[in-house]
C-alpha cells in the first residue's frame, strides 16, 4: 500500500501543528471518495495507508488541512485560510507521499518530499 504523510507546522508558534485535522479525497467522475480523517499526532504529524490498484491508479486524490478550525482552537484567531487544498496523483503502490506543510492564519507553503 501506498502512504500519504504530511508534518504540519504551526509558523506562527513555531511548534508542530498538534490535532490539525487533515482529510484524503479520491476525486472520480461523481465526486469524492472520503479516504481519511484523521487528526495530527502530539507532533503534527500524519501518515495513513491507501490502496493504490487498478481502478484508481493515476486518479487525483485531495489533501484537505482545516487551517481555519485549528487556528480557532490554538490561537483563538479567525484564519482566513479556510482550508489548504492539494491535489496530487498516486501512482506506485509501495511509495510514500509525504507532503509537509507550514501554516499561519494568512498564508501557508507546502513542497513535495517523499
Amino acid at each position: 500500500m501506498a502512504t500519504v504523510s504530511s508534518h504540519i507546522l504551526d509558523s506562527v508558534s513555531g511548534k508542530s501543528a498538534v490535532g490539525i485535522r487533515s482529510q484524503l479525497f479520491q476525486l472520480d467522475g461523481s465526486g469524492k471518495k472520503l479516504l481519511f480523517d484523521v487528526t495530527a499526532d502530539d507532533e503534527g504529524r500524519i501518515a495513513e495507508s491507501v490502496e493504490i490498484n487498478d481502478s484508481n491508479r493515476g486518479s487525483e486524490f485531495e489533501l484537505v488541512f482545516h487551517g481555519r478550525d485549528y487556528f480557532a482552537g490554538s490561537l483563538a484567531v479567525d484564519s482566513m485560510v479556510k482550508t489548504v487544498v492539494l491535489r496530487f496523483a498516486m501512482d506506485d503502490d509501495q511509495k510514500r507521499y509525504h507532503l509537509p506543510l507550514m501554516l499561519s492564519p494568512h498564508s501557508y507553503s507546502t513542497w513535495w518530499s517523499s
